[in-house]
């Protein structure tokens, strides 16, 4: 091979990395983008004693849960990719969550989530949110497990009521 076809197919092959981490930071600049008009962090963010977002502390899980009538008290989880978070989660079982609503468990995410409405999420859209989720920085933080009755919530909540005809 010719000096000249090896500096053309090395500067190929480098202009296509490049693409390739274009697109990506393109594609986590897309899931910021969807994260905030979602809100998640209106959720999955923690909150100091006065009630204002915890900024530095990220999609690490909200410490404010919801109360479904006949299901229990939920805490939103920790989104960073940490062991306490989705550190472990395939980008398909993200992908189920936002989507399905369903855990790689097979639990099904509580009601407050709203992952009906965003079911019709395009493919890249879920792959953008999955690849800025991937990027956010690991935050491991204590995961609040849901519990069924008030007495025993070990953080605040907000109570859902629901219409009785």
């Amino acid at each position: 091979m010719r000096p000249m076809h090896l500096v053309a197919l090395t500067t190929a092959a480098l202009l296509s990395v490049g693409h390739r981490a274009d697109a990506e930071g393109d594609a986590i600049a897309r899931g910021g983008y969807l994260a905030r008009i979602m809100d998640c962090a209106g959720c999955h963010m923690p909150r100091g004693a006065d009630g204002a977002p915890v900024m530095d502390a990220g999609l690490s899980g909200g410490n404010i849960g919801f109360e479904i009538p006949g299901l229990g008290i939920f805490w939103p989880p920790n989104l960073t990719p940490s062991a306490s978070g989705l550190g472990d989660w395939t980008d398909e079982e993200i992908a189920d969550a936002i989507r399905a609503g369903q855990r790689p468990d097979g639990r099904l995410l509580a009601p407050a989530m709203p992952w009906p409405a965003y079911a019709e999420l395009s493919d890249e859209d879920v792959a953008a949110l999955v690849a800025y989720l991937r990027s956010l920085p690991p935050t491991e933080a204590q995961r609040l497990e849901p519990v069924a009755a008030s007495a025993a919530a070990r953080a605040p909540f907000y109570r859902v009521t629901m219409p009785t005809n």
